[in-house]
């Protein structure tokens, strides 16, 4: 798992980034841990599946062991304590590195999870064991690199990055640190460029879904939370402005700058100078080496690094950049039928979980509405529209219509992106989906609203006339939807399709 960025400072050196920044603390502020299931599974126990062996990397949140099966084929077993996941935001975002893992799952450049187990004191991930070593520590004891090898290494960068920007998930936290090699080699050597296109990602711990894409209607609130490693960090995440996949941009960018010139593009004796170096706008181009590297690397840096976000370059424009084909890189097409099919399997099942959210705000009562609006208003008192996380929990008229266990289901579910803030469409949304969602009354009532005939069925004209109601989604929305939800390929979707895409 990824940290935010550290406020305290820590010395660094200005080449190649030894020793390694320091990480961070908490996002929030602590809370009594809870033990119970993160990964909603039924206890069992790793030992019985693995042999563990030697630890081979930790972290604040981690520890990392080399493991083999009852064949002898070795893995690599990242234990996480729950003790440590303090908070709920810390525990969410292990959820979701596993969502994002298994569904990159058989991708290229991306570490395979093999199986995820939990017992009552840890939740363990098994994955592929990668016995080249990091990325990182290649670059520190190589320096530069030709640009052929810088390529290679860009674009095996650059494949991961386009699979997360096509899911709608920013990454938020590249560095060479979150690279490893899965053959062993010497990693610069030549004729050996095929070492490069074995890199592998192996961290999604501070990965996010953006306010566009397939997770869209799991996630509204625009980025503005401060996180990443000191060196990688791009400037509007600094400047606490709303950000997006742009970001990963930036800090792919660092990367092959270093890759290039063996020293980091903005550095300081700690996190402070570094940001101040960041956010001066002084990027050198002009110093050795730069004068003996070819005018298409310089450009492409700079465009990377551009300081306004929309100018910098796509995932997918860096990957057929002019530059990586004049160094023999060739990018075949990365999103496959496979991965179509999945993209359209998540946007299908969101855009009708928003729509069927969007006909629950006109199910709910107007009394009860009102008093929703009580409640958020009671603590918004500046009118606002939006109230941190701790004054919902405080709210008296919130405590006395609920349990301190019930309040804080309700406080993780308003604040979906963990950024801290609630504003008053999520409260809202959060309040309908704890109180009403998953009755069965209200599940009645509103699979009702769809089937405007009453036969038990959504038909693929009522939902077409839901979608252009709600001004939502085209043809080609509504054949996705009946696709993916209608389990049974009877062209229509019954009450218990309906409950199971709701549900799940």
């Amino acid at each position: 798992m990824g940290t935010s960025l550290s406020k305290d400072t820590t010395t660094q050196t200005p080449a190649m980034v030894e020793p390694r920044p320091a990480k961070a603390g908490p996002r929030q502020q602590k809370s009594l841990p809870r033990l119970s299931s993160i990964l909603n599974k039924e206890p069992d126990d790793v030992n019985k599946y693995y042999k563990m062996g030697k630890e081979i990397g930790s972290g604040r949140f981690a520890v990392t062991y080399l493991c083999k099966d009852k064949w002898g084929k070795k893995y690599a077993c990242k234990s996480i304590p729950k003790k440590r996941l303090v908070t709920e935001s810390e525990k969410e975002d292990l959820k979701r590195e596993v969502i994002i893992m298994k569904f990159l799952k058989g991708k290229e450049n991306i570490v395979e999870l093999i199986n995820t187990y939990e017992d009552p004191k840890c939740v363990h991930l098994v994955m592929e064991y990668c016995e080249g070593g990091e990325l990182y520590d290649k670059m520190v004891s190589k320096g530069r690199y030709s640009e052929k090898i810088a390529a290679q290494i860009l674009s095996s960068i650059m494949k991961v990055v386009c699979y997360l920007h096509a899911m709608g998930v920013m990454h938020r936290d590249l560095k060479p640190e979150n690279f490893m090699l899965s053959k062993r080699g010497a990693l610069g050597s030549l004729p050996c460029f095929a070492d490069y296109s074995l890199l592998k990602a192996i961290d999604f711990g501070l990965s996010a879904y953006t306010n566009k894409g397939i997770f869209a209607s799991l996630f509204s609130k625009l980025n503005q939370e401060k996180v990443g490693t000191a060196f990688y960090v791009a400037p509007e995440v600094l400047r606490r402005q709303p950000y997006g996949k742009e970001i990963d941009i930036w800090s792919a960018g660092v990367i092959l700058y270093m890759l290039l010139t063996g020293v980091p593009p903005f550095y300081g004796d700690n996190d402070k100078e570094i940001f101040q170096h960041i956010l001066s706008r002084n990027l050198d181009m002009t110093n050795y080496p730069w004068p003996n590297i070819s005018a298409s690397a310089r450009n492409l840096v700079e465009n990377m690094l551009s300081f306004d976000p929309k100018k910098r370059p796509t995932a997918n424009d860096v990957l057929n950049d002019q530059w990586l084909k004049e160094n023999g890189v060739v990018t075949e097409k990365l999103i496959d039928e496979e991965f179509e099919k999945k993209l359209r399997h998540f946007r299908a099942m969101n855009k009708f979980k928003k729509l069927a959210l969007n006909v629950m705000t006109e199910i709910i009562p107007q009394k009860e509405l009102e008093e929703l609006k009580e409640i958020f208003y009671d603590i918004d008192k500046a009118e606002k529209k939006v109230i941190t996380r701790q004054d919902l929990k405080n709210s008296s008229k919130l405590r006395s219509k609920f349990d301190s266990k019930q309040i804080d289901d309700i406080v993780e579910a308003a604040d979906a992106d963990g950024n801290g803030y609630i504003d008053y469409d999520e409260f809202i949304t959060a309040m309908m989906n704890f109180r009403r969602l998953h009755k069965e009354e209200e599940l009645h009532a509103l699979f009702k609203r769809f089937d405007t005939d009453n036969n038990q069925y959504i038909s693929k004209a009522e939902l077409k006339s839901a979608l252009e109601e709600y001004k939502m989604g085209d043809e080609a929305t509504i054949e996705e939807i009946i696709k993916e939800v209608d389990e049974n390929d009877d062209g229509k979707i019954s009450y218990k399709e309906f409950c199971t895409m709701i549900t799940s």
